[in-house]
């Protein structure tokens, strides 16, 4: 089974109503913006889209409206992880149902399983689907690190195609591409570290400011990979305040301060996460003017 979600994939925001139950109308509008921008494919109620705060219900509502949005202009990957392996399948089979292109699945947060634990709970939901896998590791919000040899021995499972890699580590990322097939890719989970992941022989990214400057981030891999290197650093170093800036506080809550700021209907954010602070407020304003994005 190949990959072939792309190189640039936005982790999209859910939006809310006031009330904070969701607004599928702006859903709908926004990933058609996020595709007309430069989205290879949309990363659908993962951390980014508030997955913790969100039904079962409203995923698979979510997953139905972005597919009946976008299906085949761009690959629909529905956010499918949790820390439940039994919760997990129940929901990758109903976003197969929903005929999504693709799962993400997190590590499992908060259990802290073993290496073998993980493998045995990525393997257990891959073998109840027959959609393509991204694993995802961020473990500096799960708590657990997937080292690259349990990325390795989950690789030899056909459809487990692909890694958003959110360590943080460029030696982990150097592990991985030593470890891994060519033909599994490896996504930079940050955007301030695409090209360096680039570099070393990753994909692409999994995006948080490609709601923002998605034009500019295709832009940057599309130079590298065509051998520009010079173009695709002037680009990264360019669109680096952006990319640190939507990470000031917890994500995301600033990239849904600026969406709205620009005018997106995206509402706030659902406990425990709350809107940023006044002073936040100003400087991703502030950001936005300097960087010509207003």
């Amino acid at each position: 089974m190949t990959n072939d979600f792309g190189r640039m994939i936005t982790a999209m925001v859910t939006p809310f109503n006031k009330d904070l139950t969701i607004n599928l109308s702006q859903a709908k509008k926004l990933a058609s913006y996020l595709v007309q921008t430069g989205s290879d494919g949309l990363v659908v109620a993962g951390t980014t889209g508030e997955s913790p705060t969100l039904s079962t219900d409203e995923k698979v509502g979510l997953f139905e409206a972005i597919v009946e949005e976008v299906g085949g202009k761009a690959a629909v990957i529905a956010g499918t992880g949790s820390n439940s392996t039994a919760s997990s399948i129940v929901l990758t089979q109903a976003a197969q149902k929903a005929g999504v292109d693709g799962v993400m699945l997190v590590a499992p947060y908060y259990n802290k399983p073993s290496q073998e634990g993980l493998f045995q709970h990525f393997k257990a939901i891959a073998e109840s689907t027959e959609l393509p896998i991204i694993l995802y590791n961020i473990p500096g919000r799960t708590s657990v690190n997937m080292l690259p040899e349990t990325v390795a021995r989950l690789a030899e499972i056909t459809n487990i195609v692909a890694i958003k890699e959110a360590s943080g580590s460029l030696d982990q990322v150097s592990e991985l591409r030593r470890s891994l097939p060519d033909h599994f890719a490896i996504y930079s989970g940050d955007d301030s570290l695409t090209l360096p992941v680039l570099a070393l022989g990753g994909k692409g990214v999994i995006s948080v400011a490609s709601h923002l400057t998605g034009m500019r981030i295709k832009e940057m891999i599309n130079a590298y990979t065509s051998g520009n290197t010079t173009l695709a650093t002037k680009i990264h170093l360019e669109l680096f305040p952006v990319f640190k800036g939507m990470f000031i506080t917890t994500n995301p809550a600033p990239v849904k301060t600026a969406l709205s700021i620009k005018g997106w209907q995206v509402g706030g954010l659902r406990l425990p996460l709350v809107q940023v602070t006044a002073a936040e407020k100003e400087n991703i304003c502030s950001l936005l003017v300097n960087m010509k994005l207003l």
